[in-house]
Order: C-alpha cells, then sequence, then structure tokens
C-alpha cells in the first residue's frame, strides 16, 4: 500500500502539490468565513456545580449565569467629602458604560452600579475601589469571545474620558481573553531550522520538513476551526495544535527524508529511494501516529466536553500532518532527487550512512558493558526527578496568573487589595425549598459563621418563592487550596444539617465550585484513562515486535519520562522553582485537563522513538541474531536522527513558554521536558542498558501467543535484500518496487 502511494506521489507530484495548496487554501477560506466557537471553559452535567446551575437556570434565568466586574479605583477616593456622595464625574463614567454593555450584550441581563442603594458593599471600606456588578445569563465560560471583546472594546473607549488619577477595569473569567501573535511559532520554526541545518548540512534537505509542518499545521488551522462548531474547544486548541503540528510534522518529514538520503547514498535512484523511504520510516511514522490520534480520542471517554474537545483538535492536527508526511513528503522529494545534498552548509554536510565507528555505536558498547550502572543511573535520575508530582495538585488557575498587561488581572489585583481575594470567586448557594425562602435565614446565619467566609449576601428569592440564592465570599482566592477546604466544609459540615431542618435541597456551585468539581472529577479518572493507553500500547508493541518483554519495559520506561515531566511542572508551576525564569506570574494548581492532555500526547511521541528504534534493532537481530551487535548497530543507525528530531520538538515546545498563556506554558515545559528526558536518559541509556541486561531474552515470544495479529512496522524482506544488494554494487533490477 505504501509502495502505490510512494509512487503515485513521486510519479504525480505536481498534481499532489497543487492538491495540498488547494486543502490548505480551502479550509482556511472556509474557516474564516464561518468563523470560531472557541470557549473560555468547561461543563460537566454531572457535578453538583453543575446541579446548581442548572437550578438557577430554571428559577433564576436573569441571575443563572456567572457575574463579571466593572471595577474604578481611585487613590484620591471615589466619594465626595463634602456631599457623602460618588465623584459625579466617576458615577458617569460608570453609568454612561454600564449602558453600552447592556446595550452591546444580549446575555447581560442587567448590572448593579456600586452607587445605588443596592449595590452600596460594592464600595470598599477605604472608598478607593469600587466595582459594579454585570449579571450574565450564560456561565463566563460559555460567552462567545465575541461578546467578550465587545465588553472589553467598550471599556477601553470608556478610559479615554476616565478623570485624571481614575483606573478603569473590566474582571472576570467571562472576559479573560487570550492574545496568540504567533511569535512562539516563529522562534519554534527558526530553532528547527537551525538543528535540521546541523543534522543535514544542506538547505534543499533541511527546507523539506519545515515545509510539510508548515502544510500541516496550516490545514489543521482550518480543521480545528471547523470543528470547534461540532463541540467545545478552549480557545487554546489553535496553538496546542500549532505546537503538536510543528513539532510532529517537522520529525515524521525528518524520518522520512533521512531513510531516503541513505538510499541515495546508497546508490538508488530517487523514485525507489523514495519508495523505500515511505515502506520503511513512512511505516513507522504512521504507526506512531495512530497511536497518538488513538490515544487522544480515548479523550472522549471521560465525559467532559472540554476535554473531548481539545483531544479532537490535537488529534485533527495530528492526523493531517501524518498524512502530509506520507503523501507531500514523497511529491517533495520527487521535486528535488539528487539534488537533496545541493545548496550544502560548509563543514556541516553529513552522508548518511551508520557505521560501526560511529560515536553512537561506540556509546551504546560503553552502556552495554555496564549495563547495571547504567540502568541504575538513568533509573534514578528520572525517579530523583518524578518527586515533586507526588506533590501534584489539580485545579484551575485564575486572573491572578494572567499577565499585568490584561485588563482582567489588573481588576483582579485591585478587587484582592479593595475586598480581599475571595471577592474573584464568589460561591452560589442555590436553594429549592417548599416553605420559602425564609425557612434559608438559618442557613445565611450558619454560612456566616464558618471560618473562610467573608461575607454572605441576604437571601434572595426566586420568582417562585420556592428557591432562593445566597451568595458567599470567601476569604481566600479562587485557585487556594483554602478555599477548596472551605467547600468541602461547607458541603459536608454546614449543609446537610440546615437542609435537613428546612426541608431543603440544597446546592453549591459558581464557577469557582465548578472548578473544584471537575478537577474532583478528571482526578478520580485519571487513573482510569492511563491504565487504558497503557494496555493499548503494551498490546499494539506486542503485535509489532513480536515480544513480550520488550512492550513491558517500553511501556515502563515511557511511564518513568512521563512521570518526570510532570514532576517537572509541578516543581515550577505549583512550587515556583525557576518560575521567574519563564515568566511564570504566581504559582498555583496545574490544570486538571493538563496530566491527561500531556500523557496521551507524550506518550504517542515517544512512541515515535520507540518504534523507530526498536524496529531498526530488531531489523538488525532478524539478520545477524545477535542481541548485543543488534542492539549496538540500531542504535548507531537511528541515534542521530532520534536526537536531531527529539532536539527540534523540545525547541519548539519549548518556545511556546515564552507566551502568556498559562496553559500553554505549562503544555510547552511539559511537552519539552518529556521529549529531552525520554530522548536523553531512556532511549540512549536505559534502553541498551536493559537490552543487554535481557539478552535473548528481549525477543521470548510464548507459542500460545501466535494467535496474535502481527502488525508490520520494519521493512518488507525482499525490500531490505534490494537495498543491500545495491549497497553491495550489484545493480539488480529494482523496477518491481513500485508495483
Amino acid at each position: 500500500m505504501l509502495r502505490r502511494i510512494a509512487t503515485l506521489c513521486f510519479r504525480h507530484r505536481r498534481l499532489t502539490l497543487v492538491g495540498w495548496l488547494a486543502l490548505v487554501i480551502g479550509l482556511g477560506a472556509v474557516a474564516n468565513g464561518v468563523g470560531d466557537e472557541f470557549v473560555e471553559g468547561f461543563r460537566n452535567n454531572n457535578t453538583e456545580a453543575a446541579k446548581a446551575s442548572a437550578l438557577l437556570e430554571r428559577t433564576f434565568p436573569d441571575r443563572a449565569g456567572d457575574t463579571g466586574e466593572l471595577v474604578v479605583h481611585s487613590a484620591d477616593g471615589l466619594i465626595d467629602e463634602s456631599t457623602g456622595k460618588a465623584r459625579p464625574e466617576v458615577e458617569a463614567l460608570i453609568d454612561e458604560t454600564l449602558a453600552r454593555i447592556d446595550r452591546r450584550l444580549d446575555l447581560v441581563s442587567g448590572s448593579t452600579s456600586p452607587f445605588v442603594d443596592e449595590g452600596a458593599r460594592q464600595i470598599s471600606q477605604d472608598a478607593t475601589t469600587a466595582y459594579a456588578e454585570i449579571q450574565l445569563t450564560t456561565r463566563a465560560t460559555e460567552l462567545p469571545e465575541a461578546d467578550a471583546r465587545t465588553a472589553l472594546d467598550i471599556v477601553e473607549r470608556a478610559r479615554r474620558d476616565v478623570p485624571a488619577g481614575v483606573q478603569l477595569e473590566l474582571g472576570g473569567r467571562a472576559f479573560m481573553i487570550q492574545e496568540f501573535g504567533g511569535t512562539s511559532e516563529l522562534i519554534g520554526v527558526a530553532a528547527a531550522i537551525l538543528i535540521l541545518l546541523v543534522a543535514f548540512g544542506s538547505v534543499l534537505a533541511m527546507g523539506l520538513p519545515i515545509a510539510t509542518a508548515i502544510f500541516g499545521i496550516g490545514a489543521g488551522f482550518g480543521l480545528i476551526t471547523l470543528l470547534s462548531h461540532l463541540n467545545v474547544m478552549p480557545n487554546f486548541t489553535i496553538q496546542l495544535g500549532a505546537m503538536l503540528g510543528l513539532g510532529v510534522g517537522i520529525d515524521y518529514a525528518l524520518f522520512i527524508v533521512t531513510r531516503f538520503r541513505q538510499a541515495l547514498h546508497a546508490g538508488m535512484d530517487p523514485e525507489h529511494a523514495t519508495v523505500l523511504a515511505l515502506d520503511t520510516a513512512g511505516r513507522a511514522v504512521l504507526f506512531a501516529g495512530a497511536t497518538v490520534v488513538i490515544s487522544l480520542f480515548g479523550l472522549f471517554l471521560m465525559g467532559v466536553d472540554f476535554i473531548a474537545g481539545l483531544g479532537m483538535g490535537a488529534a485533527a492536527t495530528v492526523l493531517i500532518t501524518m498524512l502530509a508526511s506520507v503523501t507531500l513528503v514523497p511529491a517533495l522529494l520527487g521535486f528535488v532527487g539528487h539534488n537533496i545534498d545541493r545548496l550544502r552548509v560548509p563543514f556541516l554536510h553529513r552522508e548518511e550512512h551508520a557505521t560501526r565507528q560511529s560515536i553512537w555505536f561506540r556509546w551504546s558498547r560503553v552502556v552495554q558493558h555496564r549495563p547495571w550502572t547504567s540502568a541504575a543511573a538513568g533509573l534514578g535520575i528520572l525517579v530523583l526527578i518524578a518527586i515533586p508530582f507526588f506533590g501534584l495538585r489539580l485545579g484551575f488557575s485564575d486572573a491572578g496568573n494572567g499577565p499585568p498587561t490584561d485588563t482582567t488581572r489588573r481588576a483582579y489585583d485591585l478587587l484582592s487589595d479593595g475586598f480581599g481575594p475571595g471577592f474573584n470567586g464568589p460561591l452560589v448557594v442555590a436553594a429549592r425549598t417548599p416553605d420559602g425562602p425564609e425557612s434559608l435565614d438559618g442557613l445565611g446565619e450558619a454560612l456566616a459563621d464558618v471560618p473562610g467566609v467573608a461575607a454572605v449576601s441576604p437571601v434572595i428569592a426566586a420568582p417562585d418563592e420556592r428557591s432562593a440564592l445566597i451568595q458567599v465570599i470567601p476569604t481566600t482566592a479562587p485557585q487556594s487550596r483554602a478555599t477548596e477546604r472551605l467547600i468541602e466544609r461547607i458541603r459536608e459540615d454546614v449543609i446537610p444539617p440546615t437542609a435537613r431542618e428546612a426541608n431543603t435541597e440544597v446546592l453549591i456551585g459558581g464557577i469557582t465550585a465548578a472548578g473544584v468539581d471537575v478537577s474532583e472529577y478528571l482526578g478520580a479518572r485519571l487513573p482510569i484513562f492511563i491504565g487504558g493507553v497503557l494496555g493499548l500500547s503494551f498490546l499494539l508493541l506486542l503485535m509489532v515486535f513480536r515480544s513480550v518483554l520488550v512492550p513491558i519495559k517500553a511501556v515502563l520506561m515511557n511511564l518513568l519520562s512521563i512521570g518526570a515531566s510532570y514532576g517537572v511542572i509541578v516543581a515550577i508551576f505549583q512550587w515556583g522553582w525557576f518560575a521567574d525564569a519563564i515568566g511564570v506570574q504566581s504559582t498555583g494548581p496545574i490544570e486538571p485537563f493538563v496530566p491527561m492532555m500531556m500523557f496521551a500526547i507524550v506518550f504517542g511521541l515517544s512512541m515515535d522513538y520507540e518504534v523507530f528504534l526498536l524496529s531498526r534493532i530488531r531489523e538488525e537481530y532478524d539478520r545477524s541474531g545477535d542481541n548485543a551487535l543488534a542492539v549496538a548497530d540500531g542504535l548507531a543507525a537511528t541515534a542521530r536522527v532520534i536526537t536531531a528530531a527529539a532536539a527540534i520538538m523540545v525547541m519548539v515546545f519549548a518556545s511556546f513558554a515564552l507566551g502568556e498563556d498559562r496553559v500553554v506554558k505549562v503544555f510547552g515545559i511539559g511537552f519539552a521536558a518529556a521529549i529531552f528526558l525520554d530522548a536523553t536518559l531512556v532511549r540512549v541509556v536505559l534502553v541498551p542498558a536493559t537490552m543487554e541486561l535481557l539478552g535473548k531474552a528481549n525477543w521470548w515470544f510464548p507459542r500460545w501467543l501466535e494467535w496474535i495479529p502481527r502488525l508490520h512496522v520494519e521493512p518488507p524482506a525482499d525490500l531490505e535484500d534490494e537495498l543491500r544488494a545495491v549497497v553491495a554494487g550489484e545493480r539488480v533490477a529494482v523496477s518491481t518496487l513500485g508495483r
């Protein structure tokens, strides 16, 4: 199949290239025409907070959504001391801005100015900070980005008329928008170009993987935008797609181009070299890419649309990039042909052949000479780096982690200073009571007495007089562990006795409680997801290598490298180690979807190197029957390209840590750490050491498992025989390769 694809794309290279150009341009045009439906947050209908929201939607349609804040601050005070009332110019500014927001945003049901009687509690004690409450009819995380931008534009225009010494900001998660300017992508591409130049020593050879990645992410952007209309997708899906598209696109093309150059240098003509490259490295690319896609689709089993959408976007990017690698790359190789080594870079050009005089062959022999020491050292380092993982706390970070340039971050700081950090994440207690809202007075009093509660609003009755809500302001920030404990305390100790006494159904909601609930939900399912991916990976490797110990060893080693990468992100983003160096504004919990996404993606990416290395070792073992020599020869043949591929991925992923979005930073650092550890400690230390220790047992496969079907990732024997004949100068006919 791959031989036919390679031949068709090579011979019809112009048509293939035009087809890809049309696909990228067409997807981009359609996506630009229909727009996107990216959201800021998540929904899970199985949690208590979701049930509270549903209750409010039925009984408080105008107050069912979350709130935003229009914050005003003046060091000189907002109250005119001579009249005891708000300064007229400040009150007019607030009223006019709120009126514009009310008119322009359909999902705003109303607002409460701090300068009316109902908003008296919205002025700080020192009268330097006040906020107007903007009531939404939807959850903050579901407010369309277009509406959020409209509100931000209104406030930005209002700042032009702000009196001297007055600061005006717009706060609330609903209005948090991250701008992705593309700087990270450009830095990642520049780093990849330099690494490819060093690896190939040729400008043309360098350009092919870069071109493939650009086509892949170009089509991926359009596809993700269109898919955002089918499933809830977070607004950073595009940037995650760019990260993955650049990394895997360059890596996959690198594997194929490297094998193509090896065949050319061995004496093959360009067409048959292309067929050989796709029928060898292309097989590993398809297997590795399919593994990533399958792992990502496993996220649909988590039952959270936000997670499923993120997985769908990432899987779409990997899939389209994988298709570009096995169709566009053969076409581009057809255009380049023997000229692939032209435009050489002085002192950097290298021949593509593995010899037993290479540094990697000698390195493998050193490791194999002291396998116990090497294995213990590699394992010890990974375990040490993974230790912080045991302190992992899942949760959603709040606006306090945003860049100071964002108005939502500035509003957050003003509210924290003026009222306390808990004002940035109020809890909403929703109750359904047949005895009327008066029966909830005792609940309000009990809530006010709970340690950690800063303020409790009066009971607000619904129009049907059978439902009510109470707003509770914690003393601590939304992302604080103390706030999480407060929610647990209220649910377990305060609400049950009061609810029984008042014969009511009481639920805690609000965006802070929703974040806690989703974190617990995903945290409980994370082991199930990891177990499923591990089991699938073991089965696939068992089918590929017809070995029991090799898949077990591969799964355990991948698990170690991922665990170490978890330790890195906990140390940086939760504990604050080296946080200033990458622009992390403040520490906080790790978003609950991050470990799940990292595991799915990193495990699949690690399979790239696993399959690429082990398939070559298996080739050598089948040829010689000498396990030790096969490991050294396989490492010598693949280590340089694996190192180059890993270096590219590390630089691409790390470049995204230069952006401002915290979640993207976490993904970038986590992916970079995992790939770096996998390509260094795992592939070039633990693999040769453990395979030396296991010896021929590596390839043990009991007869009672012979019923398991085989997946062929290694090249066909006849294809390799023809290549060896060419290398030996025996010039056999190779015309049957393309048939």
